[in-house]
């Protein structure tokens, strides 16, 4: 017996996506991006600055990367407490080493706590990106909008009061999501968001309250999910970040300019046996003519500009 011809029809059958929140689109079909001085790659560096309170909630999940044995659990606390101490100081001296600049998705309760590393990043010319309230504040589906909206909300009025930036960049706690933060962000002044990670380039989401971007902040090309959930060894982490750096590479001599981004974890890549590495891909990344270093923010803005 054969189907009925109404079996395989429904309203978003068609070429392209079964959804509305961003359009289909082939990466090497695009209109060519050139980046300020005909850089060839823009190199886009994402430390996370993350607090995990001690009285973790479970409920709908726990962020990866929170407590683990039960309350107080100091040995995972402090770990985390090692990156906003030591860890990220060791990533400030590689970057100023190579003169280069990075976007750092900040909790709002580092700058409560620690606003000595909010005065590190602005001095540096750095720029500060919403993080989310801290890592028991996610956001997800069947959240109540009001509430999510107050977090939101009380996110950037922090981090913009002590960072004197305006802060346009988001980056939700555990890369988690509602139905409602697309919708939510850019009345908020947010002009970009990182949660969505299908692409090498920059591209336009569906909000109904204005304009919002999704940048390419890479979920693979991450110390923490290359070191701890996929447990390879640092050798491995250099290659396979300058290996996706060479392949970017070689595309942007025929497609435009590219983008790396590199996530880092101050408490993972900041540790004294680890930093060796990120000082390895650098140094093989500046190496190359035509990479511009910017900030999420400058990357948007000239991204923009050329569509």
């Amino acid at each position: 017996m054969t189907l009925d011809k109404s079996y395989l029809e429904y309203p978003l059958r068609r070429h392209g996506m079964d959804q509305d929140i961003y359009p289909w689109s082939n990466l090497f079909e695009r209109k060519k991006v050139t980046w300020p001085g005909n850089a060839r790659i823009a190199l886009w560096i994402v430390p996370a600055l993350e607090y995990f309170p001690l009285d973790v909630k479970s409920e709908p999940f726990k962020a990866p990367g929170h407590m683990v044995t039960p309350y107080p659990d100091y040995r995972t606390y402090t770990t985390r407490d090692y990156g906003t101490r030591v860890g990220i100081f060791r990533i400030m001296k590689v970057l100023d080493t190579f003169g280069l600049k990075a976007s750092v998705a900040t909790n709002a309760r580092i700058a409560e706590r620690h606003p000595f590393l909010i005065n590190e990043i602005t001095r540096r010319d750095w720029e500060v990106m919403a993080h989310g309230l801290d890592m028991n504040t996610l956001h997800y589906g069947g959240m109540d909008k009001a509430t999510e909206a107050a977090n939101i909300q009380k996110t950037v009025d922090i981090l913009r009061e002590t960072s004197g930036q305006p802060v346009t960049g988001w980056l939700s706690p555990a890369r988690s999501e509602s139905e409602n933060t697309l919708d939510l962000l850019p009345e908020h002044g947010i002009d970009y968001v990182c949660d969505w990670v299908n692409d090498d380039m920059p591209y336009q989401m569906a909000s109904k309250s204005g304009s919002l971007l999704a940048m390419p902040h890479s979920n693979e090309l991450d110390d923490r999910q290359i070191s701890v959930n996929y447990h390879h060894p640092e050798a491995v982490f250099e290659e396979q970040l300058i290996d996706a750096f060479n392949c970017l590479y070689k595309e942007s001599a025929t497609h435009g300019g590219r983008i790396m981004a590199i996530t880092l974890t101050p408490y993972i890549i900041g540790l004294p046996y680890r930093i060796k590495s990120l000082e390895k891909v650098l140094g093989h990344i500046t190496g190359h003519d035509g990479v511009w270093s910017a900030t999420g923010a400058e990357i948007a803005a000239a991204w923009k500009a050329q569509q």
